[in-house]
């Protein structure tokens, strides 16, 4: 079977290799680069807590080493502090790190992968697709045909896979402006982000009443001037100036010390293509969607996106073509990053102060405060990620089926487990392996030796029906799981979001679940069902 082909070395594309390659599907990488990444210390990326663990899955480094897990995050407007939030050890924090020590990390694991393949100074210029194939043509110091058995492209905005598919990407330019540098400098708030709206030292520099700073390791902090609307040339000396005054207005020294590392101007746009697939094509990351006002991180959907397309290209890979299963990709990822963009689109009139949604929605200073909070910090409907409560692999008419706390569709919580073997594991780390996985809730298993609960209560009839399921799939315990009852059964997808979760050991309706997520009926074809049925039924004498 032919490898995947990804186009594009950045930190999706070679996240998106690493996960098949975890999977035993093996990926040929276009990097149309020399194989290396310029540092940009003003260049990095927010990551929430789970997708940082994703990423330290697939690489085996602990990202938080390299970055900057925040402790804390404070909101000013003008003088007061309108919110204080502190980030407890236990609890999950967005990470902060520089994108080359990220796309660094990505890359020095896939070279050591035999299942990846970086084809370096390797440019895309044409697709052609087959029944069973791909092949793509590169042009560049040993131009050649490539073929695979899907493609996917991860080549950013200007994505020419995009191009070549003739995928239209609309959306809007220039939402947001943003001037932006990476210094090394000491602040009073050591670990912990800042939002500050209306500084009272506004008189000159780039801010135009909104500045943040966000900690990187080694003392070094990145801050962003919200630019005024407009294309006005940011200089490299009012970009200075713009420092000073930020600077002094906040730790109070009239030549604050700073070494400053780098500098930028970050343009937000917002825009969703069209397909997300076509044929034996894929899109993902910045080449499928644009976001990033507001707080939102648009490489934390990115990732999302392979994280959600690795495992169903998997089992297409390995089992055949499977239509139901790589259409949900699309269903499923283009639904919440859209839902995503019309949120920020809804919020901005009211935010920036430009009136529309300001007239219509309670524009209280304090619920203003909160939205960018949720957008910054990855909550609420500007930051959590998305559930896939309406994805076409919901499975239909389970007579067992309970609430928990987690709702069908949305990413479990990260509980600890006993593995088959007997060990103790994040369920988290069970991720990624191509498995389905169901977790039995099972209080005070964890004092008992792996031969006495495997052999006791409903333990034998769970396992021989995890046997019979249509997919492979890993049975694990827990002692506990929000808002789970005793011997409940969770079914929980390879990429973390929960299937269902039934009320004790039901085998009819977890087979039909399992069924239902690797693209068996679900809710499109029980519908059609459904309507067949009623139509039949109508038509009897």
């Amino acid at each position: 079977m032919d490898p995947v082909i990804v186009v594009g070395a950045g930190p999706v594309g070679l996240t998106l290799a690493l996960a098949l390659a975890r999977q035993e599907v093996p990926s040929v990488v276009l990097d149309e680069g020399p194989g290396k990444d310029e540092p940009r210390p003003a260049r990095t990326a927010v990551l929430r807590e789970d997708t940082a663990a994703l990423l330290s899955r697939l690489t085996g480094v602990a990202l938080g080493d390299h970055g900057a897990t925040w402790t804390g995050w404070r909101s000013l407007r003008r003088k007061q502090v309108t919110s204080e939030i502190t980030f407890e050890e236990d609890e999950p924090a967005p990470l902060h790190i520089a994108q080359h020590v990220l796309t660094g990390a990505l890359r020095a694991a896939a070279a050591d992968d035999p299942l990846v393949r970086i084809a370096v100074d390797s440019r895309l210029d044409a697709i052609e697709q087959e029944r069973s194939a791909i092949t793509a043509h590169t042009r560049g110091p040993s131009g050649t045909w490539w073929r695979g058995s899907y493609l996917v492209g991860c080549d950013g905005p200007r994505s020419t896979v995009r191009k070549l598919q003739d995928i239209r990407f609309p959306g809007r330019t220039a939402v947001e402006r943003h001037a932006v540098a990476a210094l090394r400098t000491e602040l009073p708030w050591e670990g912990r982000a800042l939002l500050h709206r209306m500084p009272p030292w506004r008189q000159s520099g780039p801010s135009a009443g909104e500045v943040t700073a966000r900690p990187l390791p080694d003392g070094v902090w990145r801050l962003d001037w919200l630019l005024p609307p407009g294309k006005d040339l940011v200089t490299p000396e009012i970009l200075v100036a713009g420092i000073r005054e930020t600077l002094t207005g906040w730790t109070g020294e009239s030549a604050p010390v700073y070494d400053l590392l780098d500098t930028g101007v970050h343009t937000v746009h917002h825009r969703l293509a069209r397909r997300w697939r076509a044929g034996r094509v894929f899109l993902a990351g910045d080449a499928a969607h644009l976001l990033g006002a507001l707080g939102t991180q648009g490489l934390d959907e990115g990732l999302r996106d392979a994280d959600n397309l690795a495992w169903k290209l998997a089992p297409a890979w390995h089992h055949g073509h499977h239509e139901a299963l790589l259409d949900s990709y699309q269903a499923e990822r283009r639904a919440v990053v859209s839902a995503r963009l019309r949120a920020a689109d809804q919020a901005l009139p009211v935010l920036r102060g430009s009136g529309g949604l300001r007239s219509i929605v309670p524009g209280t200073a304090r619920g203003q405060e909160l939205l960018l909070v949720d957008g910054h910090l990855g909550r609420g409907v500007l930051g959590a990620p998305g559930a896939y409560a309406d994805s076409p692999l919901t499975p239909r008419h389970l007579e067992g089926e309970i609430a928990v706390e987690t709702p069908p569709g949305a990413a479990v919580t990260d509980v600890r487990v006993t593995a088959e073997d007997g060990s103790f594991v994040q369920l988290r780390d069970r991720l990624g392996r191509g498995a389905l996985l169901v977790v039995l809730i099972a209080p005070g298993t964890g004092v008992w030796d792996r031969r006495h609960w495997m052999s006791a209560g409903v333990m034998p009839r769970l396992a021989a029906a995890v046997t019979a399921l249509p997919h492979p799939a890993e049975l694990l315990v827990a002692e506990e799981y929000p808002g789970a009852p005793a011997h409940s059964v969770l079914l929980v997808r390879p990429d973390g979001h929960l299937v269902t979760a039934l009320s004790g050991v039901r085998p009819a309706d977890l087979y039909a679940a399992a069924e239902a997520t690797v693209g068996g009926p679900g809710k499109e074809e029980a519908a059609a069902e459904e309507a067949a049925e009623a139509g039949s039924g109508a038509r009897r004498p």
